[in-house]
């Protein structure tokens, strides 16, 4: 496995239905090493705080193989940080990823927290104002991670995958479960054992007071 680009963005407006936004999702590639902080990339624009960055989505990582699939779907190249990854990675999928699984590269140990969940956004910066649906349907969301050891990276680092000592979450059983209208207790429970992101614990947390209230 191999980190083959870091993606930085610059803040950008563009016009989301009739919402004139200013986004940090057109990213491109930056060559040279790249300081990785607890709150992620320094120079990383974040245009909605409120639902992107922070401890718990510092760093969204985005495979190569993934993107190699979406290429052959939409019929284009598609280049590193065009889903606003901040890291594109060699060697893994995301739905082969649990919560709490760790990526390290050289000193900087990062640990998946949560999978991406598409927006308005997304779709706007593809062109395609049914873009969210087919990420939905494709089940590739990549995942957001927090730093549990800052440092240095660049591109063409090794990356050493360590599993979760915890029960297993997958990635994609969050990713699928987020559209799930009829939730299951003992499935909330179990993803709330995990590490996740404080942003997804506090909707299953909120699923499970509404479930065992009997609302």
């Amino acid at each position: 496995m191999k980190l083959i680009s870091v993606n930085i963005g610059k803040p950008q407006t563009q016009q989301n239905g009739e919402k004139l936004e200013t986004t940090g999702i057109y990213k491109s590639s930056f060559q040279g090493p790249v300081k990785i902080t607890t709150l992620g990339i320094a120079e990383d624009f974040i245009g909605s705080p409120k639902h992107h960055g922070g401890p718990d989505q510092a760093v969204y990582v985005y495979s190569a193989e993934d993107y190699a699939w979406w290429s052959r779907e939409l019929g284009r190249e598609l280049a590193p940080g065009t889903f606003g990854d901040n890291l594109t990675i060699s060697g893994i999928e995301s739905s082969d990823f649990n919560i709490g699984d760790r990526l390290i590269l050289g000193n900087v140990i990062l640990e998946a927290t949560a999978p991406r969940i598409p927006c308005s956004t997304l779709a706007t910066r593809m062109g395609d104002p049914h873009f969210v649906k087919k990420y939905r349907d494709a089940e590739r969301p990549g995942f957001y991670c927090r730093v549990i050891a800052e440092g240095e990276i660049e591109a063409g680092v090794e990356v050493i995958v360590q599993g979760s000592a915890g029960e297993a979450v997958g990635i994609n059983e969050v990713f699928r479960d987020w559209y799930e209208r009829d939730k299951d207790e003992a499935m909330l429970r179990r993803f709330l054992s995990s590490p996740i992101a404080i942003r997804a614990r506090r909707k299953l947390e909120s699923h499970l007071e509404r479930l065992t209230s009997g609302n």
